[in-house]
């Protein structure tokens, strides 16, 4: 048997927390000395620990963990938890790295108002392009990411399997959505038919007359600076802009902070 304090220790908990789950009947030990009072437990009540902590961990409570832990648990509906709260626990970090790089693009905006934009804007007309697409729509500026990856993943998915390779960039252009919220087009440049069905839809995107185009480096977390430097130079330079601007996605390495994008405006003289 172990003592309270060798259980502890192998058991990556503080003493305190054991006396705590005897007191409400969590872990009693194995065995109380009675004429001391010291208490004994045992390696196989690891386990019964070990399911403690995870189910602390996954957000219930103690009066919870009871109730589970003396229906038995089987080990796989246990794993199969601890499996559900680490996607969320993932889910969150991904949401709160976003949130961050989104924050950090905002402080950048603010520390250059005021100094020259450092892009270079060009003014330029575009053709027409066909690209293959899925759509969908985000609540605001701040959920597109996580809204527009999956639609690219399953655009690629499906665009393997209908047999049609990409011939070009990728194209994300957004419009306002009906209701609220902004109507995302994750597309692609290809060369097949123009066709519609099961949710892909393959489009040719009008040709646009005058652009203000800038090229961003980094991730499209980071793109609120770029985008603001467009609208500096659009106003300065006496247009107006007639439409959100398209993202061409010029270079896509693996490292997000790596990406070239070029953004697109269309603009009309004031």
């Amino acid at each position: 048997m172990f003592t309270i304090g060798d259980f502890a220790r192998h058991g990556r908990v503080s003493v305190r927390m054991l006396r705590h789950y005897d007191a409400t009947g969590l872990l009693r030990p194995a065995h109380v000395d009675p004429a001391t009072g010291y208490r004994y437990y045992t390696a196989a009540q690891l386990a019964r620990l070990n399911r403690v902590i995870a189910l602390k961990d996954l957000g219930f409570t103690l009066q919870q963990v009871r109730a589970i832990l003396d229906e038995k648990v089987t080990t796989e509906e246990l794993r199969a938890m601890l499996r559900l709260r680490r996607a969320e626990l993932e889910a969150a970090i991904t949401a709160a790295a976003a949130r961050l790089a989104q924050v950090e693009a905002r402080l950048c905006s603010i520390e250059s108002e005021g100094q020259m934009p450092g892009n270079d804007v060009v003014l330029k007309s575009l053709p027409s392009v066909r690209v293959a697409e899925l759509t969908g729509v985000a609540p605001d500026f701040d959920t597109i990411g996580p809204v527009i990856q999956p639609l690219y993943d399953e655009l690629f998915r499906r665009l393997e399997a209908a047999g049609i390779a990409p011939s070009g960039p990728g194209v994300a252009y957004y419009e306002d959505a009906l209701g609220g919220g902004i109507l995302i087009h994750a597309g692609v440049e290809v060369c097949a038919p123009l066709s519609e069905g099961d949710g892909l839809q393959i489009v040719d995107l009008p040709p646009v007359e005058q652009a203000a185009t800038v090229m961003h480096r980094g991730s499209m977390e980071s793109v609120l600076p770029t985008v603001q430097t467009l609208g500096l130079w659009i106003d300065a330079n006496g247009y107006r802009s007639v439409g959100y601007p398209r993202e061409i996605n010029l270079e896509c390495p693996d490292s997000h902070d790596e990406w070239v994008t070029e953004l697109q405006e269309p603009v009309n003289k004031v």
